[in-house]
């Protein structure tokens, strides 16, 4: 009976696991075909998953018919450039607030805590007013000034391993007559690397799929990354849901790369966090 009860139950669970998998597939496929079709056949009812025509010529359109290349690259270089940052920057927070101790750190930790309750919206004006009076509106700079070194759940995340860490390895280090900087980069970054490379494809996907910020601080069209680059597709009276969404799923290949190579550091990085929290 016992074994009876456990084959009813994994045979339960993997239904579950295959309708929920199909649930979250189904947008993208969705995404997919909606590319491959006409305009009417988009809002055509009743709605099939299948195009009756494909139309291919709806990706050469997207790409043509504004400077996606530039955009590509605009948001590639801001995601490498932010991603790089906001990494280091918080394996090196997290490194001082975990293990060196000094006063008032646990106040610093707590600010750090704190900005991350504070919603973007409202401190954008007042950084919007500082970046104007510095004359970085309409850069790239802009973008990466404030957001390179600005990932508190990133520090977060970097404390609360490293904290997981023995503090023999580091007094060790000091005897044998190594600085903080040796002691950082030689021993805390090679024992925190699953929680980095997550770290770093989260990073990457909040960056890629970033729109609020550059819809802020760009107005150059050259200088559009990804996202703000879809948005124009939408007209003022109509909308071509088809172009969008052949848009929309060229632009979702690097994130999908990354993730496929990335994956098995994701669940390591998650599940070791979680576990030493």
């Amino acid at each position: 009976m016992q074994k009876t009860k456990k084959t009813i139950y994994r045979v339960l669970m993997q239904i579950i696991l295959i309708i929920m998998a199909a649930l979250a597939v189904f947008p993208f496929l969705w995404m997919i075909s909606t590319s491959l079709k006409g305009a009417e056949e988009a809002f055509a009812y009743p709605p099939s998953l299948i195009p009756k025509t494909f139309r291919w010529e709806n990706y050469k359109k997207a790409l043509t018919d504004l400077p996606f290349d530039k955009a590509y690259f605009n948001s590639l270089k801001l995601a490498a450039i932010n991603v790089t940052g906001q990494v280091l920057t918080s394996a090196m927070a997290g490194y001082a607030l975990g293990k060196l101790k000094f006063r008032g750190s646990n106040v610093v930790f707590g600010g750090f805590i704190a900005v991350m309750m504070v919603p973007y919206t409202v401190i954008s004006i007042p950084l919007f007013l500082i970046f104007s009076e510095l004359n970085l509106i309409d850069t790239h700079l802009a973008i990466i000034l404030m957001t390179a070194a600005y990932m508190p759940m990133g520090v977060f995340l970097c404390r609360q391993f490293i904290m997981a860490l023995p503090d023999e390895l580091i007094e060790a280090a000091v005897i044998d007559g190594a600085s903080y900087g040796s002691i950082f980069f030689r021993i805390i970054i090679p024992l925190i690397k699953p929680a980095l490379a997550s770290l770093g494809i989260f990073s990457f996907m909040w960056n890629w799929n970033s729109f609020y910020t550059p819809l802020i601080f760009l107005n150059s069209q050259d200088k559009f990354t990804v996202p703000l680059l879809l948005n124009m597709f939408k007209g003022k009276y109509t909308v071509d849901w088809s172009l969008i969404m052949a848009a929309s799923t060229i632009s979702i290949i690097p994130v999908l790369v990354v993730y496929l190579f990335a994956q098995k550091h994701i669940i390591e990085g998650i599940t070791i966090t979680g576990l030493k929290g």
